[in-house]
C-alpha cells in the first residue's frame, strides 16, 4: 500500500513535469534504504514543494542525496523544509537552505544546523527577502570563528532594526565584516549607532549599514585593534629618511573594511601607509624594509628595464600614468603565478634586507625576533612564512645557500634575486598558494614587492635616489614645473598635482593674475537690506555712462529643501570626496614665517646675535633679542562662491540625459565639504532675475555661518527660476566680501549660459558689457573674479568679460562636481 502511494506520487510529478518526476526518480536511491514510509514521506513533502514553487521542489530533490548521508536520515531537515510552503516567493531562501544544509550539519553538528535553520526560518513571515539573503550567505562567513555564539550575536541586533524596517539584505554583510574587525561585541555597539543613524534618514541609515559613509568607517577605525598610524608619520619619516637618505610622501593607504591584514606599499614616489598596523615595532620594519627596497635598487629604472630584458621585453609596459605593470614578469607561470611571485619576494627581501642590515646592524636580528612573537599562519601560507624564517636563520648563522649568499654581494640587483627565485621554482616543495592566503604569508614588516604598479627611479651622477619625473606631461599636454611641497606636512597627495586646463576660447591657465589687494578690515555676515533692496549702478555702454541706482538687488532664502537627497549625493560622491579632502588637507597652513629678533626662539639669529656682542664690548647694554622664531605662515583666503539658478539649469546637458542642476548641487555640496576641510572662510550664494528691479541673491551659507545641515539640504534642493542678471550679484557679492578679514578674497562664479534678462531689450552685448564693468569694480576693490562656465560658446564672450586666465568653460557636466573644488584648489594655491 505504501509503494503504490509512493508510485502514484511519482506518476503526479511525472505528468505536472518532465523534469520534476525525472529528478524525484533520481533522488529516491537516497532515500529507499530507510524504509517505504520514510520514502512516501519524503515524496509527499517533495510533491508539496514542487506544487508549491516549482525551484524550491527542483532544490529539494536535488540537494537529497548530500542531506541524507550529512542527517544519517530525513530528520530534522524534512520538517524542516515545510517552512518554505508558508509564504509566496520564498523560493530563493529555500534554494539557498538545501544548498547549505548539509554542509552546515557536517560543519556544526545538529545543534548548530538547527540554530542556523531557526534563526533564518523566524525571518520567512517577517522579510522573506531578508530569509533569501541570510541563507544565501556562506554559512561560515555567518557562524565566523565563534561558531553558535557568533551566529547568535550576529543576528541579535537585527531584530530591533526590523522594527525600523531595515532588511538582513543590507545588514547582513556589513555586521559580518564589523565582527571580523572589531569582535563580538563591536557589533552591538555598531548596531546601536547605526540605529540612530537610521532614525535620522534612512539612505543615511543604509550607508551606514553597508559601511559605504565616511561616518561609518571613521567608526570602524575608531575601534579597531592595534598600532594607529597617523599621528605617527611625521616620525616615521623622520626615521626613514635618517637610515635611507629618502624623503618620502606618506600617503593614506588602501584601509579595507574587510580587515586582513595591512601593508605599508610604495609605487616608487610615495609610501601608503595603512591606518592600523598590529603593533608600532611591525610599523617600523615595515618603513624600514620598505625604505630599503627603494634604497637598494628595487625600483630603480635601469634595473627594471634589466628585469624586463631577461623575459626577452625591451621595454615594460606602462599604464596611462606612467607607472610600470609586473604582470608580464609572471605571466609565463599562468595559474601559479602567485606561487613564483612569493618565492620572488623571498630572494628580493633577503637581498634588501641584507643591504639595510649592513647599514643598521641588528635590523635583520629585530626581525627575527618579530617574527618569533607571532604565531605560524595556518595553511599553504605557514609553508612560506617558514621558509622565510628559516633563511634569515640561516643567513644569522653564516649557513646560507650558496644561491643565496650571492644576493649578498654589494654589486647585487633585482635581476640577480629574479635569477635566483627562478632557479628555486624549478624545484621548489612550496605549495601553490591563493591569493586570499597570501597575505599571512610575509614576515612582519613584509608585504608583496610587484603587487602595485610603480614609477621607476633613476640615480644622477652623485648616486642619490630621484624620481624618475622629469620632462613628464601633464593630462592636457603642458609641461608641468614641480610643485614645492608644503613644509612640515605629512606627505603630498597625488591628486595636488591636477594638470593645467584646456581652456576655450583664449582664457589661457587658471589662475593667472590673481591679484593681491590690501587687508580690509570690518567684519559681516550679510545682513537684511533695506527696504526696496540694495541699490547698484549699471553701466549703459550705448550712452557709455553709468544708470545710477537702477539695479535693485534683494536677499531672500531658499525654501525648497531635501535633506535625502544631500545624504544621497553624498555616498555617491563618498570617493571623490575623500579624495579631495586629502588635497585640501595638504594645502593647510604649513609654510613656514621667520620671525627675527626675538627674545625667545628655537635658533639663534645670526645677525642679531652679533649685533648683540659687538655692542656689548663696545660697553652698551644692547636687548638679548638675539633668536629666530617660526611660525605657520597663513594662506589668508576667502571665497564666495556665486551660482547661477537660472530657469535654463533645468535643461538636460547636450543628449546626456543629465540635467545641469543634478551636477550643479553636487558640485556645490563637494565644494562646501571641501572648504570645511583646508579651514578658508566661505559663503555661497545663488542668484537669478527678474527686471532691473528686481535681482535676487539667495544666501545658502553666508561668512560666519556654519555650513551645516539645512545648508547641504538647501543646495540639494536648488531649482532653477528666473533669468541671469549677472553684473548686479557680482556687485553685491563683492560688498559682502569686503566686509571679510582677508588679505585675498576669490569671487567664484559659477553659469551656464551669458548674462540676460528680460528687459535686455533683445541686445546681448547690454549685460555682456555690464558685467564686464561689475568684474573691474570688484577687481579695484581687491576681489579676484573668476568664471567657471558651462555654455560651449563660453569662449566668445567669456575673454571680453573676465580677461584671459580669469574663466574656464567646462566641456561635460558630469566633470563639474569634481572639477569645482580642484578648480578651487589650483586658485587658491597660485600665490
Amino acid at each position: 500500500m505504501t509503494e503504490a502511494a509512493a508510485e502514484e506520487i511519482l506518476e503526479h510529478l511525472a505528468a505536472v513535469s518532465f523534469v520534476a518526476g525525472r529528478d524525484a526518480r533520481a533522488a529516491l536511491p537516497a532515500v529507499e534504504g530507510l524504509g517505504s514510509a520514510a520514502v512516501l514521506r519524503y515524496l509527499e513533502r517533495g510533491r508539496e514543494l514542487f506544487f508549491y514553487d516549482r525551484e524550491a521542489g527542483k532544490a529539494f530533490f536535488h540537494a537529497t542525496a548530500d542531506l541524507v548521508q550529512a542527517f544519517g536520515g530525513l530528520d530534522p531537515w524534512l520538517e524542516q523544509a515545510a517552512v518554505f510552503t508558508r509564504q509566496r516567493g520564498t523560493f530563493r531562501a529555500a534554494v539557498a537552505f538545501f544548498a547549505q544544509a548539509a554542509a552546515v550539519r557536517r560543519d556544526y553538528g545538529l545543534r548548530g544546523e538547527q540554530s542556523w535553520y531557526e534563526q533564518g526560518a523566524r525571518w520567512i513571515d517577517r522579510h522573506v527577502d531578508s530569509a533569501a539573503a541570510y541563507f544565501r550567505v556562506p554559512a561560515a562567513q555567518l557562524f565566523g570563528s565563534a561558531g553558535v555564539e557568533g551566529l547568535d550575536t550576529l543576528l541579535q541586533p537585527a531584530e530591533e532594526l526590523a522594527k525600523g524596517r531595515l532588511g538582513l539584505g543590507t545588514y547582513l554583510d556589513g555586521a559580518i565584516k564589523v565582527r571580523a574587525i572589531c569582535g563580538l561585541d563591536g557589533v552591538a555597539e555598531w548596531a546601536r549607532r547605526g540605529r540612530d543613524v537610521l532614525a535620522a534618514g534612512r539612505i543615511r541609515g543604509e550607508a551606514w549599514f553597508r559601511l559605504e559613509s565616511d561616518e561609518a568607517r571613521a567608526f570602524l577605525l575608531e575601534v579597531l585593534p592595534g598600532f594607529r598610524t597617523g599621528p605617527h608619520k611625521r616620525l616615521f619619516a623622520l626615521l626613514l629618511q635618517a637610515w635611507t637618505g629618502l624623503q618620502m610622501p606618506l600617503e593614506d593607504g588602501d584601509w579595507s573594511v574587510e580587515g586582513g591584514r595591512s601593508f605599508l606599499e610604495t609605487d616608487g614616489r610615495s609610501l601608503f601607509v595603512p591606518a592600523v598596523m598590529p603593533d608600532r615595532e611591525e610599523a617600523l620594519l615595515a618603513f624600514y624594509h620598505t625604505g630599503a627596497h627603494l634604497a637598494y635598487g628595487s625600483y630603480d629604472q635601469d634595473a627594471i628595464h634589466a628585469l624586463f630584458r631577461e623575459i626577452g621585453m625591451e621595454h615594460p609596459p606602462v599604464d596611462p600614468d606612467q607607472r610600470i605593470t609586473w604582470r608580464p614578469l609572471f605571466a609565463q607561470f599562468g595559474d601559479d603565478l602567485l606561487r613564483f611571485q612569493l618565492i620572488f619576494d623571498l630572494c628580493e627581501d633577503l637581498r634588501v634586507d641584507a643591504a639595510l642590515d649592513r647599514e643598521m646592524p641588528g635590523y635583520i636580528e629585530r626581525l627575527r625576533r618579530a617574527t618569533a612573537a607571532r604565531p605560524t599562519p595556518a595553511g599553504a601560507a605557514g609553508a612560506y612564512w617558514r621558509a622565510a624564517a628559516e633563511i634569515y636563520a640561516d643567513y644569522a648563522a653564516g649557513r646560507l645557500a650558496e644561491d643565496l649568499r650571492t644576493l649578498l654581494e654589494p654589486g647585487s640587483g633585482i635581476v640577480d634575486a629574479f635569477r635566483v627565485a627562478l632557479a628555486r621554482y624549478a624545484h621548489t616543495d612550496l605549495p601553490p598558494i591563493t591569493l586570499a592566503e597570501r597575505a599571512a604569508a610575509f614576515l612582519p614588516g613584509h608585504s608583496p614587492n610587484a603587487a602595485r604598479p610603480v614609477y621607476p627611479r633613476r640615480r644622477v651622477a652623485s648616486e642619490a635616489v630621484e624620481m624618475d619625473a622629469g620632462g613628464a606631461l601633464g593630462a592636457a599636454g603642458h609641461k608641468e614645473k614641480p610643485r614645492e611641497a608644503p613644509q612640515q606636512a605629512e606627505g603630498n597627495d597625488p591628486d595636488l598635482e591636477i594638470p593645467p586646463e584646456d581652456i576655450q576660447g583664449t582664457g589661457g591657465r587658471v589662475g593667472v593674475g590673481i591679484p593681491m589687494p590690501a587687508k580690509v578690515s570690518g567684519s559681516g555676515r550679510g545682513v537684511q537690506g533695506p527696504k526696496g533692496g540694495w541699490p547698484y549702478r549699471e553701466w549703459d555702454y550705448r550712452q557709455e555712462r553709468y544708470k545710477e541706482d537702477w539695479a535693485r538687488v534683494h536677499e531672500r532664502s531658499l525654501r525648497e529643501r531635501d535633506e535625502a537627497r544631500a545624504v544621497e549625493i553624498a555616498a555617491s560622491y563618498d570617493g571623490t570626496l575623500r579624495r579631495l579632502k586629502r588635497a585640501l588637507q595638504a594645502q593647510k597652513p604649513t609654510r613656514m614665517a621667520s620671525l627675527r629678533r626675538q627674545f625667545e626662539g628655537e635658533e639663534p639669529d645670526l645677525e642679531a646675535a652679533v649685533q648683540y656682542v659687538v655692542e656689548r664690548r663696545a660697553g652698551r647694554s644692547p636687548k638679548a633679542n638675539i633668536y629666530l622664531q617660526r611660525r605657520p605662515q597663513q594662506r589668508d583666503t576667502a571665497v564666495l562662491l556665486l551660482a547661477d539658478l537660472s530657469t535654463s539649469i533645468m535643461a538636460e546637458a547636450g543628449d546626456s540625459g543629465v540635467r545641469v542642476v543634478d551636477r550643479l548641487r553636487a558640485a556645490m555640496l563637494l565644494f562646501g565639504e571641501a572648504l570645511l576641510e583646508v579651514g578658508d572662510p566661505f559663503a555661497i550664494y545663488g542668484f537669478a532675475s527678474k527686471y532691473h528691479q528686481e535681482v535676487i541673491l539667495y544666501p545658502v551659507k553666508r561668512f560666519g555661518e556654519r555650513f551645516d545641515s539645512r545648508a547641504r539640504a538647501t543646495l540639494a534642493g536648488l531649482s532653477g527660476r528666473l533669468a541671469t542678471r549677472m553684473g548686479a550679484a557680482i556687485r553685491h557679492a563683492t560688498r559682502q566680501m569686503l566686509h571679510t578679514q582677508a588679505q585675498r578674497r576669490l569671487l567664484l562664479i559659477l553659469s551656464d549660459g551669458r548674462p540676460a534678462d528680460y528687459d535686455d531689450g533683445g541686445d546681448a552685448r547690454y549685460l555682456q558689457e555690464d558685467t564686464r564693468m561689475a568684474v573691474k569694480e570688484a577687481r579695484d576693490a581687491g576681489v579676484h573674479a573668476f568664471c567657471i562656465s558651462l555654455d560651449p560658446r563660453g569662449g566668445d564672450y567669456l575673454p571680453l568679460v573676465f580677461g584671459n586666465g580669469h574663466y574656464l568653460v567646462l566641456p561635460h557636466v558630469d566633470s563639474l562636481p569634481q572639477r569645482l573644488p580642484e578648480i578651487y584648489l589650483r586658485l587658491r594655491g597660485s600665490h
